[in-house]
Order: structure tokens, then sequence, then C-alpha cells
């Protein structure tokens, strides 16, 4: 892979993190230390994709936040049928109809956190003092299970207690994939297909994305991916190219888009307010 295929900040000048996530969600950094983050990267853009969520910190689909321009958006996950997808939002603007489904989404991931701290704590005889809320997600639990008394580090915690086959794992109402275009079509500016290679059926995933704006071809996948068929795809489909770091801690642009990779996607975003 090259160093503009992987998109790795420590290859290329990178100028836009397009996946990131927050405190509302499982990140670990306020919307306040966003800024400052992008800034360490050398980052001008950075979208906060938040999981079913979108950030109520941030009041306009593009904001500037000293020197940096934040991207109101969501990380929406859909039932394909096939397999669960995930849907990345640019550019969010508030629709009845969308709020509606974020209501939802959280009421469920509410009571799903509570149901999977409910086995954990039983299975583990330890109290985790993690209350269920919107935006709780695995990793709370995880970060929650490690600081605890038990014999678990966060990546056991999910290989052994809370990922898809462990014996605390829940899952999640989650929402149609057509429905979930259709609102994410109504409402952003872009919509694309978050890190296909993550996807158990990789060509089923990219033929999903034929029917988006963008698909998701910079993301730091920690094993060799296969981007041209990304590439054959984008082209195909005439999708744009997208990319970010899936930051959930306090670092960003591990990926991302140099500046010329980012040039027709800036293109569709509105102008900060």
């Amino acid at each position: 892979m090259t160093a503009e295929e992987s998109g790795s900040v420590a290859d290329v000048d990178l100028v836009a993190d397009l996946h990131t996530h927050t405190t509302v969600s499982d990140g670990t950094l306020t919307i306040d230390e966003v800024p400052a983050a992008a800034r360490e990267a050398g980052l001008d853009w950075v979208a906060v994709t938040d999981h079913d969520r979108i950030h109520p910190g941030i009041d306009a689909p593009v904001v500037e936040r000293e020197d940096v321009r934040l991207v109101r958006g969501i990380e929406l996950r859909v039932d394909a049928g096939f397999e669960r997808l995930d849907l990345l939002g640019y550019a969010v603007e508030h629709t009845d109809a969308l709020d509606a489904e974020i209501d939802r989404l959280q009421t469920d991931r509410r009571e799903r956190g509570a149901a999977i701290l409910r086995r954990v704590e039983d299975r583990l005889g330890v109290d985790l003092g993690v209350e269920p809320r919107p935006g709780l997600g695995r990793p709370h639990v995880a970060r929650a299970i490690e600081a605890s008394a038990a014999p678990y580090d966060y990546a056991d915690a999910f290989d052994e207690l809370i990922g898809n086959d462990g014996p605390c794992y829940v899952a999640r109402d989650v929402t149609d994939l057509d429905r979930g275009i259709d609102l994410l079509r109504e409402s952003c500016a872009l919509v694309g297909l978050a890190h296909p290679f993550r996807y158990d059926d990789v060509d089923a995933a990219l033929d999903v994305a034929r029917d988006l704006d963008a698909v998701e071809r910079f993301y730091p996948y920690g094993r060799p991916v296969d981007v041209d068929r990304i590439d054959e795809v984008a082209a195909d489909a005439d999708l744009l190219a997208t990319g970010g770091s899936d930051a959930h801690e306090r670092t960003l642009g591990a990926a991302g888009l140099a500046e010329a990779a980012f040039a027709p996607v800036r293109e569709r975003l509105p102008a900060p307010r």
C-alpha cells in the first residue's frame, strides 16, 4: 500500500479527518477539545460523526472553531440484511424524521447498555459504576471493566465478554438500510459508506456504496487492504473518496484526506456559519 493509499499522517500531509467521535457517543474528546486536537494533528477540517447521534454542541452543518472547520456529521448503523453496515452523513441538517429516529436509537442504546452492564456485573461480581445514558456504547463498558478489579483489559473485555459472540453481548435494534439512506439523503450534504474492508462481505458492502455519494477510502485498518476494489467502485459509480481516523481517543489524523483528495469533498460541503 502506498503512502497516498494508506492516508496515514506519517506518510502525507493531511488537511481533513472526516471520521471522529466525541464524548456524546463513545469517544474521549469533548467538542471543546476537538479544535486543539485538530491543530495538534495539522488538520484544517474535522467531521464529528458520533454514533447514531448529532452532536448538540455544533449548531450548524459546518462551523468554524478556533480556525478549524467542524463538520456536523453522524455515523448511522443500518441493517442491510446480509450484515450491519455504518453510513456516514456529512453536514447534517436536523429533520423531524431523523431526529425521531435518533431519539428511538438512543433509547435503545440506553436500554441495551443497561442490559450489558447487568450481565457483566452479574458475571464478574463487580460494580462498574456506569449509568445507562444516551450515547452509551460498548467502549464505555470496556473502559469501565478495565478500570475495575476484574482481570480484563480493554481488548479482553471485547474478546471474552461483550464482543458480538460474547456471553454479555446484547444486540441493538438498528435502522433498516433503505430507511437509513432516505433519512440521511434528506438531511445531509453527503452520504457515504464507512470502512468497507471492516465488513465480512466486502463486495456486498461496496454494492451498497454504489447507491450513495461517497465511500471511505482512507482508513487505519491496520491490515492489508485492496484499495483498487474501492477505486474501481468509486470510478464506476462516480463516488467521492472520503477518509478519516475513526478516532475514539484523543489523537486525530491517524488517517484522512490530503488537500487534493479533499478538494472535491469540500466543494459539496456548505460554507462554515
